[in-house]
């Protein structure tokens, strides 16, 4: 399992807590976490996708500097 999938996954369960919980407090302090894992996937997400265009990007480069002039 990605990252990513596994922060998804901490999310849903925080949201499951703060439903459950009758607590405002612990509801908030639930909900909160679950918007940080929400944030830290997607944190993850755009920083593998930077990765993937600059790498895409330097192989690209690469080529047309291979090219015969």
């Amino acid at each position: 399992m990605h990252a990513t999938d596994r922060f998804l996954r901490f999310a849903a369960e925080c949201e499951v807590m703060a439903k459950f919980t009758r607590n405002q407090e612990n509801k908030a302090v639930w909900n909160g976490l679950a918007q940080r894992w929400l944030r830290c996937a997607e944190l993850l997400d755009r920083e593998h996708s930077n990765l993937h265009h600059a790498s895409s990007a330097k192989r690209q480069r690469t080529f047309l500097h291979n090219l015969p002039h």
